[in-house]
């Protein structure tokens, strides 16, 4: 009976297994799934992939643009808010996720042209080819991403495009079949030993065996004939029990080995990703690309005393005193040129965080030729445009830059009139400067941590007021806050990191009719072309500075950690 059942079982098994290996193999989907976008997608300036297509492939895909004519094709990849604003109210062919695994374009109306693309500091990578673009997708980092396609910005951006993904359809029955197979056949092979086993050589007469047997058969006819034995029980749990057990354990093996197979595999715990609103603007690959392209802009241009070279990366208080240094060095070459802008080695940086424009990154490097760090404030004024750098400020010795948030989060802007959490507002810490070195005894007197750039300053003009060389002159200086260039971050102890600019002048003028003011061997002699003055003389630096506010509550003084100062103008009344 039991070779009876044996054979099919094996026979079974190996089937099973064929069917199993069959799905792995011949029976097998394609390993990976290629969509195209539709053909009939409209013509626009711009094609982007969407947010959602690239989320449902995080695991990877193969993107590959088509282009005709002389264009080309230029690919980038950037979070999706970023895309979208840098696309603004521009016409938009979207490719986004169809049904069965194909894709689906919608074609918006807008302008019909965009400013070439390429080079934007949004962008975490960016391609750019004849003909083809290949470019393997996987996410830069948590959160949104998109892809934008386009050719110059004029011609109508491609939309000859297929993504290619692994193909998750699988095969879940495969190694279950293969695993059942197998053992049902050793079941098999189990069951057929065993009647093996059972059908051997006739014992001979007499033997022990013989005996056994020959009780066995009375047993059986004294249970036949309805006699009550409790030998009769024992003939159940005998060997026969034994290849039972045996057979029990392999289908229990079966069936839990099924049962295995066929249970999902636990869903992978994931973290929950940061909020865009807490996500720094940029990451660190896109900081270290746009630091040095605003280190080598600006080098350049120092190089050149050209300030018309500084204009693509550089604004503000930055733009302003080195076209200052540019103009006095064109009159007066051994004019010290200002502190060089150095990309790396970045020793820390603050990132804002959020989708609202304007952008701000504050990073501290300190190259060669640098003899202390120094922070470089650079802001993003819109989607379109690069950052630029504001604010260039060599720290102060013994000063130390507040350290960023531990876990990689951006930073939040400081509105610069608000003081909320802070002792001071960054424009109020700022006027607070100007005063205190206007009135070194005014009010604003303890308001400062001591430091070296307030004690030079209130030292020179203290010397100066008091040279009894110029006692026939009415010396005056007076530095005054310009609240447009105050720009502060929050800091990850509550307080704020502030830069702020002063404009700070210095008039002389004799006292009396016929007093003159002596130039002879300044700067301002060579500015001027004068060597003295009766009717005296207005001379304006301009004073970028770095300040640090503690959080409300504190019981510590505002600091001064940084400061750059730069000859504006000497100008005779």
């Amino acid at each position: 009976m039991r070779n009876k059942i044996a054979v099919p079982l094996i026979v079974l098994g190996v089937l099973i297994m064929l069917v199993g290996i069959g799905q792995r193999t011949f029976w097998a989907p394609p390993e990976t799934v290629t969509a195209q976008a539709p053909a009939d997608a409209g013509a626009a300036p711009v094609t982007v992939l969407d947010a959602g297509l690239l989320a449902s492939r995080a695991d990877g895909a193969e993107i590959t643009v088509r282009s005709e004519g002389d264009a080309g094709a230029f690919l980038a990849v950037g979070r999706a808010s970023d895309v979208d604003a840098w696309i603004g109210d521009a016409a938009v062919t979207r490719v986004s996720s169809g049904e069965k695994d194909s894709l689906a374009a919608e074609t918006t109306e807008g302008e019909d042209t965009v400013p070439n693309p390429a080079g934007s500091d949004l962008w975490v990578n960016e391609e750019t080819g004849e003909g083809e673009i290949s470019y393997s997708w996987t996410p830069p980092a948590q959160g949104d991403w998109s892809v934008l396609i386009a050719s110059d910005g004029t011609a109508a951006a491609p939309t000859d495009i297929t993504v290619s993904w692994a193909n998750d359809e699988g095969t879940p029955f495969a190694v279950p079949l293969i695993v059942a197979g197998a053992l049902i056949a050793v079941l098999g092979l189990a069951l057929a030993f065993i009647a093996r086993s059972n059908g051997g050589t006739p014992p001979a007469p007499g033997s022990r065996r013989a005996v056994r047997e020959s009780d066995t058969a009375a047993m059986r006819t004294v249970a036949k004939r309805g006699q009550s034995t409790g030998v009769s029980r024992f003939s159940a749990g005998g060997a026969p029990t034994v290849h039972r057990g045996l057979a029990g354990m392999l289908t229990a093996a079966l069936a839990g080995g099924l049962a295995l197979a066929m249970v999902p595999g636990a869903a992978s715990a994931t973290q929950e990703g940061s909020t865009e609103a807490s996500q720094p603007v940029v990451l660190d690959s896109q900081l270290t690309r746009i630091l040095g392209s605003v280190a080598g802009t600006v080098q350049e241009a120092d190089a050149a005393k050209d300030a018309s070279l500084l204009k693509e990366r550089a604004g503000s208080t930055a733009l302003s005193l080195r076209e200052a240094n540019y103009a006095a060095a064109a009159k007066a070459p051994d004019t010290k040129a200002p502190a060089a802008v150095a990309a790396s080695p970045l020793l820390t940086d603050m990132v804002s965080s959020g989708t609202d424009f304007p952008r701000t990154v504050v990073a501290v490097t300190q190259g060669e030729d640098n003899t202390v760090p120094q922070a470089l404030m650079l802001v993003q004024a819109s989607p379109r445009e690069n950052y630029k750098l504001v604010s260039a400020i060599q720290m102060l010795p013994g000063t130390t830059f507040p350290q960023p948030p531990s876990d990689g989060a951006g930073v939040s802007a400081a509105a610069a009139d608000s003081g909320e959490g802070l002792i001071l507002s960054p424009q109020g810490a700022v006027d607070a400067l100007a005063d205190a070195l206007t009135n070194p005894d005014g009010s604003h007197k303890d308001t400062f941590a001591a430091n070296s750039f307030a004690e030079a300053v209130t030292t020179f003009q203290s010397k100066v007021t008091s040279n009894p060389d110029n006692e026939f002159a009415s010396i005056s200086f007076k530095h005054t806050p310009v609240a447009e260039d105050t720009r502060a971050l929050r800091t990850a102890d509550g307080g704020a990191i502030v830069f702020g600019y002063m404009s700070h002048s210095y008039s002389s003028v004799p006292r009396e009719a016929g007093d003159s003011i002596n130039l002879e061997g300044t700067i301002y002699e060579t500015l001027t072309g004068q060597k003295n003055t009766e009717a005296g003389i207005d001379v304006t630096h301009g004073e970028a500075v770095m300040l640090y506010v503690p959080a409300a509550g504190s019981q510590d003084q505002v600091e001064v950690i940084g400061a750059a100062q730069e000859l504006l103008s000497a100008k005779l009344k």
